[in-house]
């Protein structure tokens, strides 16, 4: 093995090993060593990621290659591989980066809790999983990878298994993504079936050859092969990235502890579906329909779940629906053809989202595990780098120049207001309104947070302090990307060459190529936002939450009881959860009751076998009576059997 391919794979066994070693050894190695193994496994990937692999995708240096065939079916090899181009690099810098700050974070929030060193191996061994998911140079590969982070998302977002809503939550993730999943294998399949093969290469090199062919779905409807293959394929991006109508799994994940809330929200599991539609650029520039399906289900996801953040009053889920919001924007670029205003919008994302979460868990810790909004308040003058810090991820969350969001978000609209594919004015308006809504939901946070008369009891407040320097530091060190990702980033993976040949797009859908006709620079984007509407959205925003938390704090409860119905329409999510719970699991639920009773009781055990039984119980009842012991009786029969005999074979002579 080249010694530069086994450097590209000691970035993931790093963080196996660091699992591994932790999980089964961490009894004898002490909460210390517990903490210390798997963080050297992150940080050794992370300066792989970024002083290994990133330099040399910069100079060229791209690898597609075999590592292990452990089978073949009808001489198709399934293996084991590596494709390291610069959209790879990316998420393995972003994924390993924003692990690492997490590792370190967990040593102060996860303190003193019995599954101290349980937490740290699942961590360690969710890094592992991403990892090979964006390094897969086939579908197989990608597939283990899509399922590694599902399951281990299990294991960490019921972590505190002894709490019922943490098994609920758990559960609930499980089995959405298992829908979406579902979706996913199914296009798969039929990229075999079209293809003869799953690795990326061969697939991409005969997709615009092959993807003319059409499929004959129910009821004699054919469908082009490309757009079928397409759409299933988005099904599993739309479980995993939490998209209408599959996103009701993510809010309830914040009932795992902090630390995975943000490895899960920020870089990880739910960008997995961004990157996988990003990667699959050659086979969605062929489909239009997919991406109208796309645009028309981003643009729902950014609205909606952002009007559901307004009325959150839990900390961490204010911020899990942002997340959504911000994963409908990311889609909405991939259906605009913008994959890599996607791709941008998911590294600055990243950064400043993880910042938000941990930021929250700060205050979390500060307030004994105290989540209710409500019952905070006043925190900057006992919190000041947290205070700070979730500032400089707010300003960057509500796309204020000069901070990361502003730029990708920004390049996300403009994107899209380009767009001539049906479903893009619908999109375009929804994103635009959403501008608004991040802003405000953002700052109400902030504002009933950390400012106005401390709301908690005596205690808290008498307790209150600053959290360790494990937590603030890793606050600090996302807060400086949070502020200069976008201005850095900007032209090579917008308006440069970084992703070409990584990312495929048709010359008539390439929005982001006239865009960068009229980029003149950072300053110049930043000035011409100054006549645009984004900037007075978000401002606005900020202004409307201002007035409504801190100049006229009664405002709010006014517009309850004025907006009730819509209130508790919002409060209710929706409808979602009632849908899925009260109606397909509880149909669910009915059916397999009436199949078991009636069926198998009833129809299996009490028809077939049990009657069966008693049939056969009557019948030699039946036939014992017969066997009387008299001879008359059988005299009798003898007759009447010959009398029978002969009245048969006279009649036929």
């Amino acid at each position: 093995m080249p010694s530069s391919t086994a450097l590209y794979l000691a970035i993931p066994l790093a963080c196996l090993l660091g699992s591994l070693i932790t999980g089964l050894l961490g009894s004898k190695l002490g909460n210390k060593w517990s903490h210390r193994i798997p963080i050297l496994g992150v940080g050794v990937a992370f300066a792989l990621s970024a002083g290994f692999a990133l330099p040399r995708v910069l100079k060229g240096l791209w690898l597609n290659t075999t590592l292990y065939t452990w089978g073949h079916i009808a001489h198709v090899p399934l293996v084991i591989g590596f494709l390291i181009d610069p959209l790879t690099v990316t998420m393995m810098v972003v994924v390993t980066f924003v692990s690492l700050m997490v590792h370190i974070y967990t040593i102060g929030y996860m303190k003193g809790d019995p599954g101290y060193r349980r937490f740290f191996s699942y961590i360690s061994l969710f890094t592992f999983a991403m990892l090979m998911l964006v390094m897969a140079n086939n579908f197989l590969q990608l597939f283990f990878g899509w399922e590694a982070v599902g399951l281990v998302s299990y294991l960490l977002i019921g972590f505190w298994y002894t709490r019922e809503s943490a098994i609920f939550a758990n559960l609930k993730a499980f089995l959405v993504n298992r829908v979406g999943d579902f979706g996913f294998v199914l296009g798969i399949a039929a990229i075999f079936s079209v293809f003869h093969s799953l690795d990326y290469a061969t697939v991409f090199a005969h997709a615009h050859d092959l993807g003319a062919q059409v499929f004959s779905i129910a009821g004699g409807v054919s469908w082009r092969a490309i757009t079928v293959i397409c759409i299933l394929l988005f099904i599993g991006a739309m479980g995993k990235s939490a998209q209408m109508p599959l996103h009701v799994w993510l809010p309830d994940s914040m009932e795992g502890p902090t630390p995975i809330s943000a490895l899960i929200h920020a870089a990880t599991m739910v960008t997995a579906g961004i990157f996988m539609v990003a990667r699959m650029s050659p086979l969605f520039e062929l489909s239009p329909v997919a991406r109208s399906v796309i645009l028309v289900v981003g643009g729902s996801t950014a609205f909606f779940m952002a009007l559901l953040a307004l009325v959150q009053t839990d900390i961490k889920r204010v911020i899990a629906y942002s997340t959504l919001s911000q994963l409908g924007y990311m889609t909405v670029a991939l259906g605009a053809s913008a994959y890599a205003a996607a791709i941008f919008h998911l590294v600055t994302h990243a950064f400043f989202k993880a910042l938000l979460f941990l930021a929250a868990g700060s205050v979390i810790i500060a307030l004994h595990h105290e989540q209710d909004m409500r019952k905070m308040g006043g925190l900057r003058r006992y919190m000041p780098v947290t205070f700070v810090t979730t500032w400089i991820g707010a300003l960057a969350l509500a796309g204020i120049p000069p901070f990361a969001g502003f730029f990708s978000k920004d390049a996300i609209i403009d994107a899209v207001s380009r767009s001539t594919l049906p479903g893009a004015d619908y999109a375009f308006a929804t994103v635009l309104a959403g501008v608004f809504l991040t802003a405000f939901y953002t700052f109400r946070m902030v504002f009933m947070v950390f400012y106005g008369e401390p709301r908690m009891d005596a205690h808290a407040r008498h307790h209150l302090h600053e959290s360790p320097w494990v937590v603030t530091v890793p606050l600090a060190l996302l807060a400086i990307p949070s502020v200069l990702a976008g201005m850095v980033l900007i032209r090579p993976l917008l308006f440069g060459s970084f992703f070409h040949g990584a990312i495929f797009v048709l010359p008539v859908d390439n929005a982001l190529a006239r865009m960068a006709t009229h980029f003149h620079g950072v300053m110049a984007f930043i000035g011409a936002s100054f006549a645009s509407p984004p900037l007075y959205l978000a401002l606005s925003g900020m202004a409307t939450a201002w007035y409504m938390y801190i100049y006229r704090p009664a405002i709010p409860s006014l517009l309850v009881k004025r907006l009730h119905g819509v209130y508790e329409i919002l409060c209710h999510k929706y409808g979602f959860d009632e849908l899925y719970i009260d109606g397909f699991a509880a149909g669910a639920r009915a059916l397999g009751r009436f199949l078991w009773k009636i069926g198998d009781i009833e129809l299996i055990d009490g028809v077939m076998v049990n009657g069966t039984a008693r049939m056969i119980g009557r019948l030699a009842r039946l036939g014992r009576r017969l066997q009387s012991g008299y001879i008359y009786h059988y005299a009798f029969a003898v007759i009447l059997g010959l009398f029978v005999l002969m009245t048969f074979f006279l009649h036929h002579i």
